[in-house]
């Protein structure tokens, strides 16, 4: 069978939900309101940390998907001081988040144990506005959330063959620019920065699914202890430790590209790796000026740079039973599912989606019981479920 990405079809209930007159789609339901009508119709669970688990009433597989949003819309009403990724989120949040994270994928581990029959993913995105605020897709309700999906693998290789110029793939050509130039710095800089344990480097083939043939060329490591080491402290730290990275290299390269000779940006994680691998490197800073040279005479391309750090982290398992850590930039606010190459194209279809539906919220269900079970959040009813 042909190795390349897949474009599955995911059938969804059309929400029930009329946009406001003078509003655009995205706008709405990046709104407040639109999140108060998610809890209502979708909510399975709350905690006093403000973490809502939800269904995806727009999901990516019907197989299962779920999300955690950390939800400060009424809290903090202003949503450009709202936390957008791990290292903003208080600790007693991050604290109830990660063992919400390691319940829910042990839950999909245990459901699907062959990696042959089903493709177990779980990560975040950036959702921050750090794309121009003109641009159509822009969220403005700004608020960190993740995923937790599975999609068997029948389906994939029954899929046909997505094009692989795709500009969700292709990452809107910012990730072949670091690959290109800086694979080696990149890779250079993890590895002198991070201080890994339970982390180990992964290498492209053991990263990579075999059907989609992604990840592309992204840093990548394995977890050592596999499931177990999701119950340790020590992990998510050093999860934290591999975004912290990510956003000293993105955040200093975007710096040296909008201003030649600009110091290091305040605030680094690691100043000494940026100062001695990054600052002194030929390969980033001529890949900096590159960059900025396009930008000076190419509007097209400097209106679509993020300027601000935007990214993908995830854990998936690999063909060999292996649970794998990658992260990568997210230029375009492509998907997650994008970076393990399966590219879902959503279809308003009513009754295709009911016949998913109740074995759905059926493991919905018992993965909330299992949070309620270790006193992570009470549950949330609506008109598809109680509250118990």
């Amino acid at each position: 069978m042909a190795s390349g990405p897949r474009e599955i079809v995911t059938p969804f209930r059309p929400i029930p939900l009329e946009v406001p007159e003078g509003m655009k789609p995205n706008e709405f339901f990046n709104s407040t309101e639109n999140l108060a009508d998610l809890a209502h119709n979708n909510g399975l669970l709350a905690n006093p940390e403000n973490l809502l688990l939800y269904r995806k009433a727009l999901g990516h597989s019907n197989e299962f998907d779920t999300s955690i949003i950390y939800n400060t819309s009424k809290c903090i009403l202003d949503p450009l001081a709202r936390p957008v990724r791990r290292t903003q989120v208080p600790e007693p949040v991050r604290h109830a988040w990660n063992r919400m994270n390691g319940i829910i994928i042990d839950y999909m581990l245990e459901q699907y144990p062959d990696p042959g029959e089903a493709l177990v993913l779980a990560g975040e995105a950036s959702l921050d506005a750090t794309w121009p605020l003109t641009s159509p897709g822009v969220p403005s309700i700004r608020m960190l959330h993740n995923h937790f999906i599975v999609f068997p693998m029948e389906d994939l290789r029954g899929a046909p063959l997505a094009d692989p110029k795709n500009p969700n793939l292709t990452d809107g050509g910012q990730h072949s620019l670091f690959q290109a130039y800086m694979r080696e710095v990149y890779r250079e800089f993890f590895t002198r920065a991070l201080d890994l344990k339970v982390l180990a480097p992964a290498a492209d083939e053991d990263a990579r699914i075999d059907l989609t043939g992604y990840p592309q060329g992204l840093p990548s490591w394995e977890i050592r202890g596999g499931a177990d080491a999701l119950k340790e402290v020590r992990f998510w730290k050093e999860y934290d430790e591999i975004l912290k990275g990510f956003l000293d290299f993105y955040r200093t390269f975007f710096t040296q590209v909008s201003t030649r000779g600009a110091p290091m940006p305040e605030g680094v994680h690691f100043p000494d790796q940026v100062e001695e691998v990054l600052l002194f490197n030929n390969d980033f800073l001529r890949t900096a000026k590159k960059v900025r040279d396009r930008c000076i005479t190419d509007a097209r391309y400097a209106h679509a740079i993020r300027w601000q750090p935007a990214f993908k982290q995830i854990i998936y398992r690999n063909d060999d039973g292996k649970l794998i850590v990658t992260i990568s930039q997210n230029s375009i606010g492509n998907a997650i599912t994008e970076l393990l190459g399966v590219v879902v194209k959503r279809v308003p279809d009513a009754e295709a989606y009911e016949r998913f539906e109740p074995r759905l919220i059926e493991r919905l269900l018992e993965v909330r019981r299992r949070l309620i079970e270790a006193d992570l959040g009470d549950g949330v009813a609506t008109d598809y479920w109680g509250a118990e």
